[in-house]
C-alpha cells in the first residue's frame, strides 16, 4: 500500500493518471498477450494437420472471453501491487467485465471492472480478521456490478470508434494512413499502452459490420503497426552510434519507450521516426494494403508480434506468404530504418540532434 503522505491536487491527478492510464493499461496489455494473442499464434500451428487435435482445445480456451478477461484482471491486479486474495478476485471480476452485455464488452469492460474490484480489494486487504471472506466478496461485488453497468456502454463506444476509424480509412486511406500511423506510433513510444488501445479499437468480430468497414479497420490496424514499427526501428537505428547493438535490440524488438527521458530533454529526436510514420502510413493503406487486427496492431516490432499478426490476418485473407514477407520487411523494418537514419543524420548536421542526445540511461 502507498503511504498516506498528503499530495497536492496536481500531484494527486498525476498519480492516478499514471496509475490508471499507464500502469493499469500496460498491465492489461500483458494479460491480453498471455491469452488472446498467444492463442491467436497457437491457432496458426493448429492448422497443421497432425497438430490440429492437440492444439485446437488449447486455442479454444486461450481465446475464450472469460479466460481473456480473467487474464486481464490478474495482470491489472499484479500491476497495481494487490495481494493474493485481490488478485484471485480480479480474475473473476475481469471475466465478468469482459463478457458483460450482448456480444461482450471486451477488453475495456474487463479493464474497468478490474480497476474497481482491485482498488476496493486493496482498501480492505489486511484490515480485517476475515479477509478471506470480506476481500473477495467486496472486490467481486463492486467490480462485477461496475463491469455490468459500465462495461457494455464503454465496449460499445470503443467498437463504435473502431467502426468510425474503419469507415474513414476505407473512404480516405491517405490522410487516415498518416493520422493513424503517426498517432499510434507516438502512443507506443509514450508511457501508454498502444497494444491495449489497439485491442479495444481494431475489432472486426462485432456483428453487423459491412465488408468495407472490416477492410477499413484492418487497414487502420495495418497502418498502426507500421507507425509503431517506425518508432521502434527508427529509434534503434538512429541511436545506434550512441547505444550500439544493445540499444538496437532493446529498442528494435523491445520498446522505444526507453527514449522517453531523452525525448523530454531533446524533443527533436522524435522527428525522424515520426517522419517515417507519416511517409509510410499512407503507403501502407494504399499501395501495399497492409492489414492487421486487434492487439497486434499496437505492437510494432515488439517481439515481432505485429509481424505475426500481419501474417495471420493477411494469410487468412488469401495473400501469399512471400508477398506478405516482402511487404513486412519493407514497411516494418527496412524503410523505417532508412528514413529514420537519413532524417537523424540530417538533423545531426544542422545541430538539432547532438551526439549523446539519444544515449540510453
Amino acid at each position: 500500500m502507498e503511504t498516506n503522505t498528503k499530495r497536492s491536487l496536481g500531484e494527486t491527478v498525476k498519480y492516478y493518471a499514471n496509475r490508471y492510464f499507464i500502469v493499469a493499461l500496460g498491465s492489461m496489455a500483458k494479460g491480453l498477450f498471455a491469452s488472446l494473442l498467444i492463442g491467436t499464434i497457437i491457432a496458426q500451428f493448429a492448422k497443421i494437420p497432425f497438430l490440429t487435435d492437440i492444439l485446437t482445445p488449447i486455442v479454444t480456451v486461450a481465446q475464450s472471453g472469460a479466460v481473456v478477461g480473467a487474464a486481464i484482471g490478474v495482470a491489472i491486479a499484479v500491476g497495481l501491487k494487490a495481494k493474493i486474495l485481490t488478485i484471485c478476485s480480479a480474475a473473476v471480476v475481469g471475466a465478468i467485465g469482459y463478457t458483460s452485455g450482448a456480444g461482450g464488452a471486451g477488453p475495456v469492460g474487463a479493464y474497468v471492472a478490474a480497476l474497481v474490484g482491485v482498488e476496493i480489494g486493496r482498501l480492505i486487504e489486511g484490515k480485517t480478521k476475515v479477509d478471506i471472506l470480506v476481500v473477495p466478496f467486496a472486490a467481486i461485488i463492486s467490480g462485477g456490478i461496475i463491469g455490468l453497468l459500465l462495461g457494455t456502454p464503454l465496449g460499445s463506444f470503443m467498437r463504435w470508434l473502431g467502426v468510425v476509424i474503419g469507415n474513414a480509412t476505407h473512404m480516405n486511406p491517405i490522410p487516415m494512413g498518416i493520422v493513424i500511423s503517426v498517432i499510434m506510433g507516438l502512443i507506443l513510444t509514450a508511457p501508454i499502452s498502444s497494444a491495449a488501445l489497439a485491442a479495444m479499437i481494431f475489432v472486426t468480430s462485432a456483428e453487423g459490420l459491412s465488408p468495407e468497414t472490416i477492410e477499413g479497420i484492418r487497414l487502420a490496424a495495418g497502418a498502426a503497426t507500421v507507425g509503431c514499427s517506425c518508432q521502434m526501428v527508427g529509434f534503434a537505428v538512429a541511436s545506434f552510434r550512441e547505444n550500439k547493438w544493445g540499444g538496437l535490440i532493446s529498442q528494435g524488438i523491445g520498446t522505444s519507450m526507453l527514449q522517453v527521458p531523452n525525448i523530454l530533454r531533446h524533443p527533436a529526436i522524435l522527428i525522424p521516426p515520426t517522419l517515417a510514420s507519416a511517409i509510410l502510413g499512407p503507403l501502407s493503406t494504399t499501395v501495399f494494403m497492409m492489414m492487421n487486427e486487434g492487439v497486434a496492431g499496437g505492437m510494432g516490432t515488439c517481439g515481432f508480434v505485429g509481424q505475426i499478426g500481419t501474417f495471420t490476418t493477411m494469410l487468412g485473407l488469401g495473400a501469399s506468404w512471400w508477398s506478405i514477407l516482402l511487404k513486412v520487411l519493407l514497411l516494418h523494418i527496412v524503410a523505417p530504418a532508412l528514413i529514420s537514419y537519413l532524417a537523424s543524420e540530417l538533423l545531426r548536421k544542422i545541430g538539432w540532434i547532438k551526439n549523446g542526445d539519444m544515449l540510453l540511461e
